[in-house]
C-alpha cells in the first residue's frame, strides 16, 4: 500500500473491522487509544456489524494504532481488518460518529 502524506508528514488510512466489534465497547476504546497516542480521526459501528473508523496522525502512530485495531479491546473477536488510503478530513480530534 502506498501512503499519502500531507505537508506535515501525517497519514491517513481508513480501517475496517469485522468480526464481533460491536456490543463490546470496540468504538470507546478505540477512541482511547487514539486519543492516547494522539491521532485525529473518528469511528463509527456500521449496519452490516462492521466498525470504520478513520485515522490520521503520523506514520509510526498510525500504524500502532492499526496493531491495536488487529485484536480490539477484551471481549472483541476481529475476523478481518481492512485497511486502505484515505482522503485526509479536518478533524480536531478522534470522536465517536453515529451507526451508518
Amino acid at each position: 500500500m502506498r501512503e499519502q502524506h500531507d505537508e506535515s508528514g501525517r497519514t491517513a488510512l481508513r480501517l475496517t473491522v469485522y468480526g464481533r466489534v460491536q456490543g463490546v465497547s470496540y468504538r470507546a476504546n478505540a477512541q482511547t487509544e487514539a486519543l492516547h497516542l494522539g491521532l485525529q480521526g473518528w469511528i463509527r459501528n456500521r449496519h452490516d456489524g462492521a466498525v470504520e473508523a478513520l485515522v490520521i496522525g503520523p506514520h509510526s502512530r498510525v500504524d500502532a494504532f492499526v496493531e491495536w485495531a488487529r485484536n480490539g479491546p477484551p471481549g472483541a473477536r476481529v475476523d478481518r481488518l481492512e485497511v486502505s488510503i484515505a482522503e485526509f478530513e479536518k478533524v480536531d480530534a478522534f470522536s465517536v460518529w453515529p451507526t451508518v
